[in-house]
Formats: C-alpha cells, sequence, structure tokens
C-alpha cells in the first residue's frame, strides 16, 4: 500500500506564518500558536480557511466511553495553557466535542477544526484517544512543558484530518532483564509510544543476567535470580573482558505491574509480558537448580550472550513455567504471552539421559523437534488459558506449534515462511528494527552492540515481504522496534537510541510503507527536525544526526569526485581538503593523490551545527576496477553494495556494520576483479572483522588467483591468517608481474564450535576495502 503523504498547500503555509507573525503582537506567553507537523503522517489532510482558539470560555462534550480521550486531552490543555475546559451535556452546544463514527475504518478518527470548532470522530475508543494525539501535536511544542505560570490561549489552523492504521499490531520492544529500569521510567516509555500511536508494549521480563517480575509461588526469582554479582564493562569483545564487582538487579512487584498495566490502558496500548524459554535461563536456573539438566548450581549470568544452562524439558521444569504462566495470565489482560523461543543452545540437552529419552518415546528427529515438542506443551498450557503465543521464529525449527505467531528478527524468511503457512507474523528483522545498533558512523557514538541502523532505513522499511501474495499478507499483523539493552544503562541512552529511530518505524507502521523513499524521506526529515522541539520540551535526550555528513566517492572517465549530502534542506555544507581553503559545498569535486583527507561541517543560520565529519581515502590501481561476487553479501550489511570493496574508503575498526563493511552469512566467498587495464602489481590487501562473540570469525585463509585471460586462473598463493584483533589484516605480496584478471578466495570459517557463543550456527564473514598497489 502506498504511503499518502499529505502535502500542505501555499494558503495554509501562509496560514501558519500569519498565525506566527498574529501571535507576536501579543504577550509571548500568553498565546500559544500551532503548526501542521504530525508524526505518523495522517492518510489525508485538507486546509480549509481560518482557526479556532481555545480560551478560557471554551466549552467541551464527550461521551464517558472516550474517559481515556477525554481525561488526557482535558489534562494536556490545562497542563499547557492553564486553561480548565467548560464540561457541559450538549454537544450541538459545545465548542470541542468527541463522538463515535462506526463508518470509520478501526482506530480511524476523522478530525475536523473549523473557526467555530473541534469535532473529533472516532471509530471506536481507540480512534478517539488517537485523534487526540494528533491535535496534541498540532498544539505548540511549550505545550509539552506543563510549565505554564498564566493562563495562555492555544490557536489551531482549520483542517480536516481523516486517518486510520495501515497495521493492527504497532509495537516497541524493552529489554528490562540486561539493564533494569524503573516503574517511573516504563511508564515514560509507554507515553511515547501512545503519542505516535503504536499500541503494543512487548516488555522483555526474564533472562540469563536477571529475573524481573514478582512471583509468589516462587520467591526465590526475586530474591536470588534478579541480581548478579556484577557486570560486564565495555564491550564483549574487548580482550581481555572486565568487570564492575558491583552487584546489580532489580525486579518489578505485583504492584507495580498493576500499576504499569493500568497505565498501559488509559493510553490504549497492550503489553505483551515475554517469558524466555527454554534458552536465556540461567537466571531463573540458578535460583533454582532442578531446573537444568545438570543439577548443578550456576550464576546468574554477568556478561551477555547465549548461554547453555537452559530449561530441561522434565515434570518441574514444566510444573514451575505453568505456575510462573499462571500468575503472569492473571495479571496481564492482553491476549499475548511471548515465551521466547530463540538462541536455546542443545548441548545439555544432547547430553541429558532424559532428553534423548523423550526424543525416543516420541519419535522425535533431534533435539531441534523436542524444542517444538517443548514449546507445543507450553502453547497447548496457555491457549487453555484463553491466550496465545507469541515466539521469535526460532519457534518455527523442528515445526511450528499450531496456533502460534511468529515474531521474525533473523532477516524476513521466518515470517515468510510462517505467513505462507496461514500463521500470523510481527516482523522485526535485524536489518531494520534493532534500535541497539549503531544510528550513525561518527567516532562519537556512545557504545553499541555492533551492526548500523540509520534513520533512512527504518524509514524504507517494509513489513510485507514482496515474497508473499495479497492472501498470504493478510497474516502479517504489523512490525515492532527491538530495544536491547546490553550497553544501555541509563533511561537518557534508551532515548537517544530509540529516537527518532521510533517516529520512523511508528510512521512505517501507522501510515504504510512508502513508495517513493526520496520524496517521501525528505518530507519525514524535515518533520522529524520540527519534532525536535517537542521532545526538547519533553527533556528527551534525543539523537540528532539530521546534520550528519554522508560522503560518496563518484568515478567517472576523467577521475575521482567527492560528493557531500545532509539530510535536512536547506543546511549550508563547507568542505577542506589538504593544504586548502574552507569552502562551500555545491555540487561533487575533483579529489586526487596518493591519499586525500576531506574534512566538512554543516551550517544552519550561519553557525555550525554538525560535529567536523573526516574522511579518509587511499588511492590504488583498483579503484576503477571491475569487482564480481559470487553470492550476494547479507541484506542487512550491504549498504555500500559491492562498490564498498574499491572505492578508497576503508570501515571502521571497531564496527562491522558500517557502510564499508560487506556482511556474507555462512557463504564461501569469491571475489573476482577485472582492472581497467592490466597493470604492474606488487601487493594485495584487505582485511576482515573477527568478533567471535558476535558470530563474525575471519577466515582461516585466503587464496590469490592470477589469470591472463579471465577464464583460467592459477593459484599464486595462500596466505594462513591467524586472528588476534577485530581488525584482521590479509596483505599478499607478489612477486612484480603484469596482469588484468585476480581472484580471491575466501572459505568461510564454518560452524561455530561448541563452547562458543551462536554454538551450531553458521559463522560471518565481514570484509573490507580491497587494496591493489
Amino acid at each position: 500500500m502506498k504511503r499518502t503523504r499529505p502535502t500542505l498547500s501555499p494558503a495554509l503555509v501562509l496560514l501558519s506564518i500569519f498565525f506566527l507573525l498574529s501571535g507576536c503582537n501579543k504577550k509571548s506567553n500568553s498565546h500559544f500558536v500551532s503548526e501542521v507537523n504530525i508524526i505518523p503522517a495522517p492518510q489525508s489532510i485538507q486546509h480549509q480557511d481560518g482557526s479556532f482558539i481555545i480560551t478560557e470560555e471554551t466549552t467541551f462534550s464527550s461521551s464517558e466511553e472516550f474517559k481515556y480521550a477525554n481525561q488526557f486531552f482535558q489534562k494536556y490543555i490545562l497542563n499547557g495553557t492553564g486553561i480548565s475546559l467548560k464540561t457541559i451535556a450538549d454537544p450541538e452546544k459545545a465548542d470541542i466535542h468527541f463522538k463515535t463514527d462506526t463508518t470509520l475504518p478501526a482506530e480511524g478518527y476523522r478530525l475536523t477544526v473549523s473557526n467555530n470548532g473541534i469535532l473529533l470522530e472516532g471509530a471506536d475508543k481507540a480512534g478517539v484517544f488517537y485523534g487526540v494525539q494528533t491535535i496534541r501535536q498540532i498544539l505548540p511544542p511549550d505545550m509539552e512543558t506543563a510549565m505554564v505560570r498564566e493562563k495562555s490561549t492555544a490557536e489551531i489552523p482549520a483542517v480536516t484530518i481523516t486517518d486510520a492504521p495501515r497495521f493492527a499490531y504497532r509495537g516497541m520492544h524493552l529489554d528490562v532483564a540486561r539493564h533494569f529500569f524503573p516503574k517511573e521510567f516504563i511508564k515514560e516509555y509507554i507515553s511515547y509510544l501512545a503519542m505516535l500511536k503504536m499500541n503494543y508494549f512487548h516488555w522483555h521480563l526474564t533472562e540469563d543476567q536477571g529475573w524481573r517480575i514478582e512471583i509468589e509461588q516462587f520467591p526465590r526469582l526475586t530474591t536470588h535470580a534478579a541480581f548478579r554479582d556484577e557486570t560486564l564493562l565495555g564491550h564483549y569483545n574487548d580482550t581481555p573482558q572486565k568487570f564492575d564487582g558491583q552487584r546489580y538487579g532489580g525486579f518489578y512487584s505485583k504492584e507495580d505491574i498493576k500499576e504499569i498495566i493500568a497505565y498501559a490502558e488509559a493510553h490504549h496500548i497492550t503489553i505483551v509480558p515475554e517469558i524466555e524459554m527454554p534458552g536465556h535461563a540461567q537466571a531463573a536456573i540458578s535460583a533454582y537448580p532442578e531446573l537444568g539438566c545438570s543439577g548443578e548450581q550456576v550464576p546468574v549470568a554477568t556478561k551477555w550472550g547465549v548461554f547453555e544452562n537452559i530449561y530441561c524439558p522434565n515434570q518441574k521444569t514444566f510444573a514451575f513455567l505453568k505456575g510462573v504462566l499462571t500468575e503472569v495470565i492473571e495479571l496481564f489482560p492482553g491476549e499475548y504471552i511471548h515465551i521466547g523461543g530463540d538462541e536455546a543452545p542443545k548441548t545439555k540437552w544432547k547430553q541429558c539421559a532424559h532428553c534423548q529419552k523423550l526424543i525416543r518415546d516420541h519419535g522425535l528427529k533431534d533435539e531441534h523437534e523436542l524444542q517444538s515438542w517443548f514449546i507445543k506443551e507450553i502453547e497447548t498450557f496457555i491457549n487453555s488459558k484463553g491466550k496465545s503465543i507469541i515466539g521469535w521464529d526460532e519457534i518455527l525449527e523442528g515445526g511450528l506449534a499450531p496456533n502460534a505467531t511468529v515474531m521474525s528478527w533473523r532477516g524476513t524468511q521466518g515470517g515468510i515462511e510462517a505467513a505462507k503457512s496461514g500463521h500470523k507474523v510481527i516482523m522485526t528483522p535485524t536489518s531494520h528494527a534493532y534500535f541497539d545498533y549503531y544510528q550513525s558512523e561518527r567516532t562519537t557514538e556512545p557504545l553499541a552492540i555492533g551492526g548500523f541502523l540509520p534513520l533512512e532505513k527504518v524509514y524504507g522499511f517494509n513489513p510485507i515481504p514482496e515474497e508473499l501474495s495479497p492472501e498470504e499478507a493478510k497474516y502479517v499483523l504489523g512490525a515492532q522496534g527491538n530495544v536491547w539493552t546490553e550497553y544501555m544503562k541509563t533511561k537518557q541512552q534508551v532515548e537517544y537510541m530509540i529516537f527518532p529511530r521510533m517516529l520512523a518505524m511508528s510512521e512505517v507502521v501507522w501510515s504504510g510503507p512508502t513508495e517513493n523513499f526520496g520524496e517521501d524521506f525528505a518530507h519525514f526529515v524535515n518533520r522529524v527536525e520540527s519534532f525536535h522541539q517537542r521532545l526538547e520540551a519533553m527533556h528527551v535526550n534525543y539523537a540528532n544526526h539530521l546534520y550528519s555528513i554522508k560522503g560518496e566517492v563518484i568515478k567517472r572517465k576523467e577521475g575521482v569526485y567527492y560528493k557531500l549530502s545532509t539530510p535536512t534542506s536547506g543546511k549550508l555544507i563547507k568542505y577542506m581538503l589538504p593544504n586548502g581553503n574552507l569552502t562551500a559545498y555545491n555540487e561533487p569535486f575533483p579529489i586526487g593523490g596518493l591519499r586525500t583527507q576531506i574534512k566538512a561541517m554543516v551550517y544552519k543560520d550561519g553557525q555550525v551545527v554538525s560535529d567536523t565529519f573526516v574522511e579518509d581515502i587511499t588511492f590504488h590501481k583498483g579503484m576503477f576496477a571491475k569487482i564480481n561476487l559470487n553470492t550476494h553479501p547479507y541484506k542487512s550489511y550491504s549498504s555500500g553494495g559491492v562498490e564498498a570493496l574499491n572505492n578508497g574508503i576503508k570501515g571502521s575498526d571497531s564496527r562491522y556494520g558500517d557502510s564499508e563493511w560487506l556482511g556474507f552469512w555462512g557463504d564461501d566467498l569469491e571475489v573476482t576483479i577485472e582492472l581497467d587495464t592490466a597493470q604492474e602489481l606488487s601487493w594485495i590487501s584487505t582485511s576482515f572483522f573477527h568478533a567471535p562473540g558476535q558470530w563474525i570469525y575471519a577466515p582461516n585463509q585466503v587464496t590469490l588467483l592470477i589469470s591472463k585471460n579471465g577464464i583460467d586462473y592459477q593459484i599464486d598463493q595462500t596466505l594462513d591468517l591467524n586472528p588476534d584483533a577485530t581488525r584482521v589484516n590479509a596483505i599478499l605480496d607478489i612477486d612484480t608481474l603484469t596482469t588484468k584478471f585476480i581472484k580471491l578466495k575466501i572459505p568461510n570459517f564454518g560452524t561455530i564450535p561448541d563452547g562458543k557463543q551462536g554454538a551450531g550456527n553458521k559463522a560471518w564473514t565481514f570484509i573490507d576495502e580491497i587494496i591493489i598497489q
């Protein structure tokens, strides 16, 4: 479905300017003037002549059916302007009226603002609430401060907005098990979702590193499993690993959870609690060792990753999990219980006599089918309580539970398989939905797990894979952004990682995926720039990369050029070359030499608003070569394309996810290089990323082959690699020769061995610039 963009006519733009100017003739703190700047974008906006001004005399009428919308609206106006709206019973006499219109789509609304008042019609309670959120965003950002010291009026342009969501499931996730966040922040987080018309909060409550929910039947879950002895410092891949030596933890009492559920209900948010199984269970097993296959005491995990201590499918475990789930189901009113199902190493099950007997007794093929049997047992119990399960896409392995909804995170393939088999799907692939990934390539970014997910990539996400037919696509309920908190210790860090990317995700799931990315993203970015004022008024610690600079090498017949750009319009970029002056950028400029460093900055209103952008370019004989690969890089790690291998720019030494590294999952790689002319060569080099904690392994060897005709290749040499750092350099010195055709054979590391993170999975290969001299 095409995302329809509201277009502001010149008349409406002039109207906004008039309001701004008219506001200047009044006391600055006595008259709020509004603009039309809404995220997610409504399906339709039509401007009208005039405006409506909320004053002390403004009257309000609405049905008690809309109590949450009514309460939110009245409190928002009171906090923002000091005006207490006069509630009256007769809607015909009210200046502001909320009412039902059942002809609108589910969760949809129609907002009509005229000189005479405001009429908000909703398909249902949620629709009216979302209409209130639109009114909120039309009102000035200053009203978010809730610090009015004298009564003010607020002026709203006359508009008609008709709107409804594209997807039924519009979610955000938060992991509170790696790092714990107090209930006050959980409520803040829920309020962010509501502002953006998102309706599901996926609350990840249990992990290897901590259990966060009170269960009365099992008190050691909160006295023991909720706390770890210490926490990893720095990144998991740092060698040697260091720890802080400080006991850490926390949990939510049942009263806390009831309070949060009530708050979510008042914001039309459904909470999906996640109780992980059979993997990510070390904290629970630490509290109750009989839940593991060995029965041995293990600690609550103190570092990140995947652990082999998973629930044993025995009677004690099922009694425990059913007891836990019974209390969870009694607390949470929503339809779904998330049971995890991801990253469960089967090492302990392979060694467990009881598990092997289960496999034989039930005619199962292997441990993967044993996990499927485990999940089906749990699903039967949850279904008996009137609830449905959601699981990560690993629950597809060994056979999918009959009524399960699949949350597809390892790309979209799991979701495709589930939809084709008639199962509901929620899309949340790492490529577009993991907000724990870096959002900028600048070196000043706070520590993150890895990867690279800029704002534009989130915005360009389409939850409906092209492989699905229209009938199959109906099983895709929607999408969500995921926030894993290994490297987020504070609410400020969480806010920095979710904003503004959550704005983009909200627009994807409410307005629908774009079919005109260039035009739509430019419009979206301008709205985000304005939305920053609202976030500032709310004291949200958002990330501002709208003034960042992107550089690109452009190859032309006459030479190499360099292009600069920044996301927001109307900004001046100035750049400087070595020994040169600061110059205003207008178009791609020529570069050359053995090495060139480019520096650039963005200016707004004459002031520098960006960090200094620095790009180092190494010129070499392969820059104009044609490069072919025997396999495509993985979609999540291909943003630079094959051109990234010979554009003269090296990737980061510490991040594998930037646009210069290409990632391949489990594939042997062959790189065929055809130089523009036959040239005399002395050496060839490239680099590989090596981070076993993230399943990334440098290859064991690289083989160089040479050809005179591009058909017959002979091995020149094979280089063995012994990784001892994150960047593994492969330099192949060759006897001086003249050739035009080169090939590199790079075998994948293979299957990750037992005892390592990701054991049993294929390893990743990441390759950087190929330099030829």
